[in-house]
């Protein structure tokens, strides 16, 4: 991000918009006060809140990150959102107060004893802005804070932040990508260029009216303008690959969050898992993925997805749980909710050679996959940059690539298009498109509704505090 000169009004409300990987993080990152010292990254130019340096005016702004793990601190709910306001020396007995007002306006209705760990992600999300509010920062913000939510905890988290700017003369700026949340809500829009410096600035309705095809064009979520879709060939070919039988998933022994799941996933089929945040969706996931142990019922592997990738090594068993990781590679790929979680190495070029690299593959194929990939999902000019460093959206394809660097038949992915503009969510679901056509398979954890729409065959609908599992076409 670079050539940026703009000035914001105290009270202004502000969506910030820009493709994915133009540098809208960074700005809010530096608005917080947390980007670091001069020996994290490069920077000139002025940057002042209130007439004060950013990093000197921490205490002015509360900061929702896109990773809502990277921002849960404590073990218990309850002092998790205390911990902000007891940082800032607010009296005990209105930290209380506080809490319970923040935890009321996000929708998380838990006990304040409750266990960070158990939360799922979109929970967490909510945790961390309920953290935020409960300090009443003068400038509010919000790095994509709905984008793992489902439908009504979307509408949940932008109503608490309207409460919010409604009783306080707070600053507001919200990135996310899907501009119809927020429009509403702010009364300015300014987006950012790929290439550096503003290209847009003005209220929602000459914006996105005036610039509408052009922001488009360059990857911006603009209402009435839909993103280019896949034309699907293959629907099935009714060639069983995964069976579960009378399942029981769990977070963790004992707690168990869905039973009684029974589901075949066949050969050129995408399902797509939906409901509710807290309802057992990742951990369904994990658990047909053959990561995480049944806790009742059983995982049990075709034979066809068995033989993949067995030629010259030994035959692993029917249950994918006790599969070892390189019989997992070439059989079932899992993408996680996080994209942190599964980054090994330095770079994004060495990210993606890791699992061609322990198939023991020729460096020719190695090198033509990585290459490949990185054109594909536009990380080619990222190739010598350290994948913790990417943009929100930029992680989530690097995590997706590095799983389709070993071509296994089944595809897990958890929130596969999170952080992704319109152009590389076309890109991205295009390319899923075409591993169904060749006949993979495609399990996807997902609020996406354009992305259900766009690739599934078959969508579970998980129901929260239930053991019951809804199936439609």
């Amino acid at each position: 991000m670079r050539d940026i000169d703009l000035e914001i009004s105290p009270g202004e409300r502000v969506l910030l918009l820009g493709a994915s990987g133009a540098g809208k993080s960074t700005l809010i990152h530096a608005l917080a006060g947390v980007l670091g010292g001069a020996d994290e990254g490069e920077t000139a130019g002025e940057l002042l809140i209130d007439g004060v340096a950013a990093d000197r005016a921490r205490g002015a702004a509360g900061l929702v990150l896109q990773d809502p793990d990277s921002q849960v601190i404590l073990a218990k709910v309850g002092d998790d959102v205390a911990f902000g306001c007891e940082n800032l020396g607010v009296p005990r007995d209105e930290i209380w107060c506080r809490v319970g007002d923040a935890l009321d306006a996000v929708g998380l209705r838990l006990p304040l004893g409750h266990s960070t760990s158990e939360l799922s992600g979109g929970q967490k999300q909510r945790l961390a802005l309920a953290g935020v509010l409960a300090m009443r920062p003068r400038l509010l913000l919000l790095d994509e804070p709905t984008a793992n939510l489902d439908p009504d905890g979307v509408a949940e988290v932008r109503d608490a932040v309207a409460r919010v700017l409604s009783s306080s003369e707070s600053t507001l700026i919200v990135i996310e990508h899907r501009v119809e949340v927020w429009k509403s809500l702010v009364n300015r829009v300014i987006v950012l260029g790929a290439d550096g410096g503003i290209i847009a600035d003005g209220t929602p309705d000459a914006v996105l009216g005036r610039e509408g095809a052009r922001l488009s064009a360059s990857g911006v979520w603009v209402p009435g303008f839909a993103p280019v879709r896949p034309q699907r060939q293959l629907r099935s070919s009714g060639e069983s690959l995964l069976t579960a039988t009378d399942l029981t998933v769990a977070r963790t022994r004992g707690n168990a969050v869905q039973s009684g799941i029974n589901l075949t996933i066949a050969s050129g089929e995408a399902l797509a898992i939906t409901g509710p945040n807290g309802a057992g969706k990742s951990t369904l996931g994990l658990t047909l993925a053959g990561l995480l142990p049944p806790a009742a019922g059983a995982v049990v592997a075709s034979d066809s997805l068995i033989e993949r990738g067995t030629v010259g090594r030994r035959r692993p068993g029917p249950h994918p749980i006790q599969w070892k990781s390189r019989d997992l590679l070439t059989r079932i790929g899992t993408v996680f909710q996080d994209p942190e979680h599964q980054f090994l190495t330095g770079t994004v070029h060495a990210e993606l050679a890791v699992g061609p690299l322990a198939l023991h593959l020729p460096d020719a194929e190695v090198s033509q996959r990585v290459d490949e990939l990185l054109e594909r999902l536009r990380l080619t000019h990222l190739a010598d940059a350290n994948p913790f460093t990417l943009s929100g959206g930029e992680k989530r394809r690097l995590s997706v690539a590095t799983v389709l660097a070993t071509r296994p038949r089944i595809l897990v992915l958890d929130e596969p298009t999170f952080g992704q503009d319109s152009r590389t969510w076309s890109e991205l679901v295009t390319l899923l498109a075409a591993l169904l056509d060749e006949g993979s398979a495609i399990v996807a954890i997902t609020h996406d509704a354009d992305f259900v729409d766009a690739l599934s065959t078959r969508q579970v609908q998980l129901n929260a505090g239930q053991s019951t599992v809804g199936v439609s076409r």
